[in-house]
């Protein structure tokens, strides 16, 4: 059914599903599984150095033979050691976050690397298709960790009208078959999912960290960090209570660094004082699976609901 779809043919991927370039989440192990089952795993970079990337991506390349990717978070002081790597490594994807990838995107095109950016606003989904991107993606704020001011389905269309060129890549709250379903109904060529791929087997972080995303509601997510221009979605815990004490004394935006919640790493499994990073749709996330399972069940089950939409015989 993906066969002709505009984001499988421009990245050599079975599936239209990118696994989110989660700081301190994407790693080797997950991304290679991501990309072993048909869609495209994304290592997630943030403040990481340039050697801890290197190694990752040797890691990756050692474990699948298929297409990968690398997030670049833009505010990372040392991006440009890790555009080095990424070059060096032949990566074929990177997506970009954090900043305008304007600066480094010639570079990365120069050798035949895409360049993916995630955006919040139409205004700049525009921007970067005439920019030269090789797609891009809308995220709406649903998703976990740092996040925008529109919604993912208010989003994609308005998107899908004015991206006419490159593959459109939705994100934010898309986490099953129907989410799936939904979004390319809406007019995006793929998606790229976060929330879900955390749970999975092969995902490194801690079982404390997965059971807290599977054991929480709507109810249970919020928004912290508003006041930095960079606010941040995360599962309530004693670290947000942490934070929002700060806040409440008016301090500088600067006095709460946004590496602060870069990587969700859950130190000897203390998921209490710990971000953790999350989207809304964890409260209809419930099963730990594979990454193939996962995928599996994403595919089949959207693929049923688009046929029947679409009343398609095969």
């Amino acid at each position: 059914m993906f066969e002709n779809n505009k984001l499988t043919k421009a990245l050599g991927i079975k599936y239209p599903i990118i696994q989110g370039g989660m700081a301190g989440v994407s790693e080797s192990s997950l991304v290679s599984a991501i990309s072993n089952a048909g869609g495209l795993g994304v290592i997630g970079s943030g403040f990481a150095l340039a050697e801890w990337l290197d190694e990752e991506i040797k890691k990756t390349q050692q474990l699948t033979d298929k297409p990968f990717g690398v997030n670049l978070l833009l505010q990372n002081p040392g991006v440009a050691d890790l555009v080095k790597v990424v070059i060096d490594r032949k990566v074929p994807v990177v997506f970009t976050g954090g900043g305008s990838p304007l600066p480094i995107m010639p570079y990365l095109k120069s050798v035949g690397i895409k360049v993916i950016p995630v955006v919040p606003y139409v205004r700049l989904a525009v921007k970067m298709e005439q920019s030269g991107a090789d797609a891009v993606v809308v995220e709406g704020l649903e998703s976990g960790g740092h996040i925008g001011e529109s919604t993912t389905f208010c989003l994609i269309p308005q998107a899908s009208s004015r991206i006419t060129k490159i593959p459109l890549i939705a994100a934010g709250g898309i986490y099953d078959g129907r989410t799936f379903a939904a979004a390319l109904m809406l007019g995006a060529d793929g998606v790229q999912i976060g929330t879900r791929f955390m749970i999975a087997d092969e995902c490194q972080v801690h079982d404390n960290y997965k059971q807290a995303i599977i054991d929480a509601n709507d109810e249970d997510i919020t928004v912290i960090a508003r006041f930095t221009g960079h606010p941040v979605r995360v599962i309530k815990n004693k670290f947000v209570d942490t934070i929002r004490k700060i806040e409440e004394k008016n301090p500088y935006p600067e006095e709460v660094k946004a590496d602060r919640f870069a990587g969700s790493k859950v130190g000897a499994g203390n998921i209490e004082m710990s971000p953790l990073l999350c989207g809304i749709c964890a409260g209809g996330v419930k099963a730990k699976m594979t990454c193939k399972e996962i995928m599996e069940e994403i595919v089949n089950d959207g693929q049923s609901l688009l046929k029947t939409a679409y009343k398609l015989t095969d």
